[in-house]
């Protein structure tokens, strides 16, 4: 039985640096040697020209809702097309990207596969996703990180599958979930 390990969340949660820290833990500590991981961000970098600055993305959503609509869905078909075959192959897959609508399509993955799902999603407070944002020079994208934060807070598919980790460090995150990531298991 494979295993599927997806880490959502708003952006400057800390989604990427987290995958690969627990794929990581997942090869040298677990041993688990067959693990793929799958940054959904590269997707973006797929449409040539149209995702040169992130505030692009911002205007995007916000002047053609249905443009980015159809740049989700074909995202999420690449990631699940991938995710299938990495799993048809014996690897457990890591899983990174925002997860708003798409649950359904992860738990029907699993099944199909007959894989484990594992559900994180990252969460923090307003002010630590604007700091981390305006760090890393991604001002743009605090407003949408922000709807993001209280539209996946506020899913009843997220409740329990919430993990806050604002101040801890990712070696604080990958222990504790080293011990509870079962607490996630859909």
């Amino acid at each position: 039985m494979g295993n599927i390990y997806v880490i959502s969340g708003p952006c400057g949660c800390g989604k990427s640096t987290l995958t690969d820290a627990y794929a990581e833990y997942l090869v040298k500590v677990e041993k688990q040697i067959r693990i793929y991981v799958i940054h959904g961000d590269m997707f973006h970098q797929g449409f040539v020209g149209m995702y040169e600055q992130d505030a692009f993305l911002v205007e995007l959503q916000e002047s053609n809702p249905l443009a980015w609509t159809q740049v989700l869905k074909f995202n999420w078909e690449c990631i699940l097309d991938v995710a299938r075959k990495a799993l048809r192959r014996g690897l457990d897959v890591v899983i990174d990207y925002v997860v708003e609508d798409e649950l359904p399509l992860l738990q029907k993955l699993a099944k199909e596969q007959d894989a484990k799902l594992y559900y994180l999603v990252l969460t923090a407070t307003e002010e630590a996703i604007t700091e981390r944002l305006q760090t890393r020079g991604d001002d743009e994208l605090i407003e949408r990180a922000i709807f993001l934060k209280k539209k996946l807070d506020s899913l009843p598919e997220n409740q329990g599958h919430l993990y806050d980790n604002a101040g801890k460090t990712v070696e604080e995150e990958v222990a504790e979930l080293s011990k509870d990531m079962e607490e996630f298991l859909m």
